[in-house]
């Protein structure tokens, strides 16, 4: 077994990221996260409206997994089970062309 598949989840305490700060930080992360590669978040509340949000950004992207449910820890892991999709080239180049 290689050092990668046997590695654990990369773990972040969200409640030590200042809280106007977290989604972003966390989304920089978990986009990140190559095919089959894995992260644990640990907070002290339901983090539902960050699953939404994720949803939403990386539809099919992602597996998400309730590791620990409250009252007073939340553990959730999240893994890339998709790639990215790929970009789309247009006629008009980002919307340069009036035609």
């Amino acid at each position: 077994m290689s050092a990668i598949a046997s590695a654990a989840p990369a773990a972040i305490d969200v409640r030590t990221i200042p809280p106007r700060e977290r989604h972003a930080f966390l989304f920089a992360r978990i986009d990140a996260l190559q095919l089959g590669q894995a992260l644990q978040l640990l907070n002290d509340h339901d983090p539902q409206p960050l699953r939404m949000q994720l949803d939403e950004r990386f539809r099919g992207q992602f597996e998400w997994a309730a590791l620990e449910s409250g009252p007073d820890t939340w553990r959730v892991q999240i893994k890339r089970v998709a790639g990215k999709p790929a970009a789309t080239d247009s006629c008009c180049s980002g919307g340069a062309c009036s035609g």
